[in-house]
């Protein structure tokens, strides 16, 4: 699992499992990118990578609203739900039934605190679904790679509990400290590389300032 971390071979729809995976398998196949990687997003975007290492909160909401009012301008929260609806429900919650309508930044404020990863993704795929934006090698060896180190502080959080060894506490805490680092630099990243792509876009997208000759 470890070494899909550093493969180089392009992701197939068929590797795409889960819930998170199915969500991103729509992407597999498109062929233009996002404008820089995220591992360009920290040089290309510093300020926002740090706001979003040392606020994730106030980056994860500021980012989602700027991403809805550049697809619909002027909208404020109005096209707001949870997740923007991309990984489905659980039980009693689902996306558009969660008050998001009366209530938008506490429901925000709420996701991007029990949910940041899926928070940080959804402005991700907004963005995605609206350019038709592929998946780049460099940002899925990082997603693999912050996925495979949460797998490994799951593992070895469930083995302390039935098993003892010398430097235990010292070895988890270790890993969990790297996964929770890993995480939040990942995070970080995706949100610099949507906040690099709406400016992109913007500026695209600008009427160009006309010159008079004579």
């Amino acid at each position: 699992m470890c070494l899909l971390c550093f493969s180089t071979d392009r992701v197939e729809k068929d590797d795409m499992k889960g819930k998170y995976g199915a969500a991103l398998g729509p992407y597999v196949d498109n062929d233009e990118m996002f404008k820089i990687t995220m591992c360009q997003a920290p040089c290309e975007e510093t300020c926002c990578y740090c706001g979003s290492l040392f606020c994730a909160l106030c980056a994860t909401m500021k980012t989602r609203h700027k991403a809805l009012n550049h697809l619909n301008p002027d909208s404020g929260w109005d096209d707001y739900k949870c997740c923007q609806g991309y990984f489905g429900g659980c039980c009693c919650i689902q996306p558009g039934s969660m008050c998001e309508d009366t209530c938008p930044c506490p429901c925000a404020c709420l996701e991007a605190c029990c949910c940041p990863g899926l928070a940080v993704s959804a402005t991700s795929m907004l963005m995605r679904d609206k350019y038709n934006l592929g998946l780049d090698d460099d940002d899925i060896r990082l997603i693999r790679c912050n996925n495979c180190l949460f797998m490994l502080a799951c593992i070895v959080n469930v083995l302390s509990c039935f098993c003892d060894w010398d430097g235990e506490r010292e070895c988890v805490q270790c890993i969990n400290c790297i996964s929770d680092v890993v995480f939040c630099c990942t995070s970080a990243c995706m949100n610099a590389q949507v906040n690099h792509e709406i400016g992109f876009r913007d500026e695209q997208s600008a009427p160009s300032s006309l010159e008079m000759t004579r």
